[in-house]
C-alpha cells in the first residue's frame, strides 16, 4: 500500500513537472512566432530561434527539480528506450507534455484572439481557408514554412529527413551532455544552457523548410487547439497524413536513433576510454 502511495506521489511529480516545463516551453516559443507574425516584431529568424532555446532552458531551469524535464515524447522515447528512465512512466510524461503544450496554445489564443482577429480583417483572410496558413503557423507547423519569403521547394521526404536530423542532433546533444562518462560535457548547472542552445541552432538551421519543430507535443497540440479554435482544416490542410508523418513520426524517428546510437556506440567507447586520456 505504501509502495503504490509512493508510486503515485512520484508520478504525479513527473507529470506536473512535465505539465509545467512543455507548457513554458511551447509559450515562450509559439509566442515568439505569434509577436513575429502579428506585428512583426522580428528582423531576422535567429531572434525567433534564440527564444525557442531560451524558452527550452528556462523550462528546464524551472522543472527538473519534480521531473527529467524531457518536455518531448522524442526526448522520453529515446530515454526509455535507452534505459535512461522507467517505461512505465512514459504515458504520465507524454500525457503531461501534449497536455501542457495544448494549455500553453489556448493561454496564447487568449492573450492574442483581438490581435489575430484585426490580423485576419486587415489582410482579408478568412479563418479556415488556405489563406489562414499564415496565422495558423502560430500554432501548428508547416512545409515548407509559409513564414519564409522564397518559398523552398520542400517534399514530405525531405521534411521529414529534416526533422529527424534536427531531432536526432538534439537528443544526441542531450545525452552526450548529461551522461557522466562524458569528461567534455559541461556542469549539471549549465546543461540547459547548452541545451538551449543547441535547440536555437537546429531552429536557425531548419526553420526555413519546416519551421523545425522536433517535439511532437510542440506540434499536435497546438495545431489541434488551432483546428477547434476555427481554423479547421487549415491546420491540417494535406490530405495525405503528410503533416502527421513528418512532425511526430520524424521527431521520433531520430530521438529513437539518436538514443540507439548514443547507448550502443559512442557510450561504450567513452566507458572503454582509458581514464588516465580522459582528463
Amino acid at each position: 500500500m505504501r509502495d503504490m502511495a509512493n508510486w503515485r506521489t512520484t508520478t504525479a511529480r513527473h507529470f506536473t513537472g512535465e505539465l509545467l516545463g512543455t507548457a513554458i516551453l511551447v509559450f515562450f516559443g509559439c509566442g515568439s512566432v505569434a509577436v513575429s507574425v502579428l506585428f512583426d516584431a522580428f528582423s531576422g529568424l535567429w531572434q525567433i530561434a534564440m527564444i525557442w532555446g531560451g524558452g527550452v532552458t528556462l523550462a528546464i531551469y524551472a522543472t527538473r527539480h519534480l521531473s527529467c524535464a524531457h518536455l518531448n515524447p522524442a526526448v522520453s522515447l529515446a530515454m526509455a528506450v535507452s534505459g535512461r528512465m522507467k517505461a512505465k512512466l512514459l504515458p504520465a510524461y507524454i500525457a503531461a507534455q501534449l497536455l501542457g503544450a495544448f494549455l500553453a496554445a489556448a493561454l496564447l489564443y487568449l492573450l492574442f484572439s483581438d490581435s489575430i482577429a484585426h490580423f485576419e480583417q486587415l489582410h482579408g483572410i478568412v479563418r479556415g481557408t488556405p489563406a489562414s496558413l499564415q496565422t495558423a503557423m502560430m500554432f501548428g507547423e508547416f512545409y515548407p514554412n509559409p513564414g519564409v519569403g522564397n518559398v523552398p521547394v520542400v517534399s514530405t521526404l525531405t521534411a521529414f529527413a529534416a526533422e529527424a536530423l534536427g531531432t536526432f542532433i538534439l537528443v544526441f546533444m542531450i545525452f552526450s551532455l548529461t551522461e557522466g562518462c562524458n569528461p567534455g560535457r559541461p556542469d549539471n548547472a549549465q546543461a540547459p544552457l547548452f541545451i538551449g542552445a543547441t535547440v536555437a541552432i537546429i531552429i536557425a538551421v531548419l526553420a526555413p523548410l519546416t519551421q523545425a519543430g522536433l517535439n511532437p507535443a510542440r506540434d499536435l497540440s497546438p495545431r489541434l487547439f488551432s483546428m477547434l479554435a476555427g481554423w479547421g482544416q487549415a491546420a491540417l490542410p494535406d490530405a495525405s497524413p503528410g503533416l502527421l508523418t513528418v512532425y511526430v513520426l520524424g521527431p521520433v524517428a531520430g530521438g529513437l536513433l539518436a538514443g540507439l546510437v548514443f547507448t550502443r556506440i559512442v557510450e561504450p567507447m567513452m566507458n572503454g576510454k582509458p581514464c588516465e586520456n580522459c582528463e
